[in-house]
């Protein structure tokens, strides 16, 4: 589940092993990149931790924000089944 504070949405996803959470980074990478959108995540084995905020917005949480966590979700789902 997101959970928003400080002006920013945070996640932290748990894949089975290290070549999961990379290949759902590089995913997250493709969408985000399309979106002009980029995380503020670190990845450990099989954990990635997300911050999701608008730098040009102000460093707020935006629409984008909840868009790409969204999408971030959903390729987890996708990873993960």
């Amino acid at each position: 589940m997101w959970e928003e504070k400080d002006n920013s949405l945070h996640k932290t996803f748990e894949f089975k092993n290290f070549s999961e959470a990379f290949g759902w980074m590089a995913r997250v990478a493709l969408a985000a990149e399309k979106m002009n959108h980029h995380p503020e995540w670190t990845n450990v084995y099989n954990r990635v931790d997300v911050k999701l905020y608008s730098h040009d917005a102000g460093d707020i949480v935006t629409e984008r924000d909840h868009k790409l966590a969204t999408i971030m979700d959903k390729l987890a789902g996708e990873t993960n089944s």
